[in-house]
């Protein structure tokens, strides 16, 4: 899934670091099999379909899965290394289309058969998409050996993975190839390590991509495009409180930890404030996605009530706020699209780099789509409000809108120009970092708003120093005239 703000939520809810979890940690907390019944691979008890059983290759994410019975284990692999990354066991559950679903910690997947032979299909829970991979014969040999955890093995491990996952290194106009000789050169066996964590740092921070991070644990550094600010929690607080003091005229009802937000503004408009898609139940996400889900349903239904959504009563406008959203799971923001929509379609299409020698291929694109829900929807106008601190699955919320009928008007500035989910890997000296290696283009041959955000239709600067100091929000006003064009007239 997404990863939310760097500085705003925890690190690590993707794909790749399920739930953010060691292999340990997982084991403790899932109950791992063991013994003859954890081997059996049967079907039975607590044992796995004995067609999942063994070791698979995924397609992109450099990922591999190694399935024993009620255990599977995921390995973050490159060409030079091969790395332990979580550890998930069998819950006894059914997930979609009949797969066996496994649980690390909080977080839920679910590995199927695929019709061709010797393939399988993986679905994370809080993850739009689907995963495919291949059978291999056996585990890499280096994944059953030690990795050294030398400063020249941290870079190259670290400098490889970019190499074989990342997609943006020309249009960022980056020569990786340069950038890892220059910076190897500067490494010996007696470099620091603060000295290594600035020559990573060196490495990447001039991708201004506010999906790459690096964290030594107590440290974390993650850039975002120039002239953004990255939507912090201390940030988002502060935007609410001149919100609520200088826009509306009642107090803003939330839910989420402060996340979702709702006011009825006068003349029949509601203003809706998302501010993320995660973190809506514990500050560090331990509670997990269907914690989340649950809340987020529970904010829905009470916004989107019969007298808001229906009859002579209903809102004839609605403001939605996007403008500081760190992100989270795409599969949230399109629960709260699905209460915007009375009809199902296409929202983008997702894809990811898929060969490690060559950044301009990609796999085959997959439609996402969005069905109406079946509590109320609204259907009137919207504006839409958005800009740079639009992030990740804040950026994705808006692109799904725009396929909506009637399309939302958007207003602000370029949203960040992050969409992808992120892959977290683990270096071996303990050091995490993350990266993106997908493209979400708005058709199956569509571009992609990725680097450059997605633009409004009206431009407008958002949350300017002047404005702040004056009380003024006129992206905001501006959204109130665009709503009063749209009323019916008399």
């Amino acid at each position: 899934m997404k990863r939310t703000s760097a500085r705003s939520a925890p690190r690590g809810r993707t794909l790749c670091r399920i739930g953010a979890v060691t292999a340990a940690a997982a084991l403790v907390a899932a109950g791992a099999a063991t013994g003859a019944e954890a081997k059996s691979g049967t079907g039975t008890g607590s044992g796995t379909p004995a067609g999942l059983d063994g070791t698979w290759q995924m397609d992109g994410y450099g990922l591999v899965l190694d399935v024993e019975g009620a255990t599977v284990t995921a390995y973050e692999t490159t060409a030079i290394s091969c790395l332990p990354e979580f550890t998930g066991t069998r819950t006894g559950t059914t997930g979609p289309g009949g797969g066996t679903t496994f649980a690390v910690g909080t977080t839920l997947f679910t590995l199927r058969p695929e019709q061709r032979a010797r393939a399988l299909s993986m679905m994370v829970q809080e993850s739009v998409g689907t995963r495919h991979l291949a059978r291999l014969a056996a585990l890499p040999t280096r994944c059953a050996q030690p990795t050294p955890t030398d400063p020249r093995t941290v870079f190259d491990i670290f400098w490889q993975t970019y190499r074989e996952n990342y997609p943006f290194f020309a249009a960022r106009g980056i020569d990786w190839q340069a950038t890892g000789a220059r910076l190897r050169a500067q490494i010996t066996p007696k470099t620091t390590d603060a000295q290594l964590f600035q020559i990573l740092t060196d490495a990447f921070a001039p991708l201004n991509d506010s999906h790459t991070a690096l964290s030594d644990g107590t440290t974390t550094v993650s850039p975002s495009r120039p002239g953004t600010i990255s939507p912090s929690r201390a940030y988002d607080a502060g935007i609410e409180a001149f919100i609520q003091a200088h826009d509306l005229t009642s107090p803003l009802q939330e839910w989420g930890r402060g996340h979702i937000a709702y006011a009825d503004l006068p003349g029949g408009i509601g203003y809706l404030r998302l501010s993320s898609f995660a973190g809506y139940t514990s500050p560090d996400d331990s509670a997990g996605f269907a914690s989340d889900k649950a809340e987020l349903d529970k904010a829905l239904d009470a916004i989107f009530t019969p007298q808001r959504t229906q009859g002579p009563n209903a809102l004839r406008g609605l403001i939605i706020d996007d403008r500081v959203n760190g992100g989270g799971s795409d599969v949230l923001a399109l629960d709260v699209v699905s209460r915007l929509t009375s009809k199902p379609y296409t929202t983008y299409w997702k894809k990811h780099r898929d060969d490690p020698s060559d950044p301009t291929v990609f796999s085959r694109p997959e439609p996402i789509r969005v069905a109406p829900s079946d509590n109320p929807i609204y259907r009137g106008p919207i504006a839409l409000l958005a800009g740079g601190s639009t992030v990740s699955a804040g950026e994705t919320f808006a692109q799904a809108l725009m396929g909506r009928t009637p399309a939302p008007v958007r207003i602000g500035e370029n949203t960040q120009g992050s969409f992808s989910d992120t892959l977290n890997h683990t270096l071996p000296n303990g050091w995490e970092f993350e990266l993106p290696n997908e493209e979400y283009p708005t058709s199956r041959n569509g571009p992609t708003f990725d680097i450059t955000g997605i633009p409004p239709q009206i431009r407008i600067p958002v949350f300017p120093p002047n404005e702040l100091a004056a009380g003024k929000d006129t992206a905001f006003t501006t959204a109130l005239a665009v709503l009063d064009c749209s009323r019916p007239k008399p």
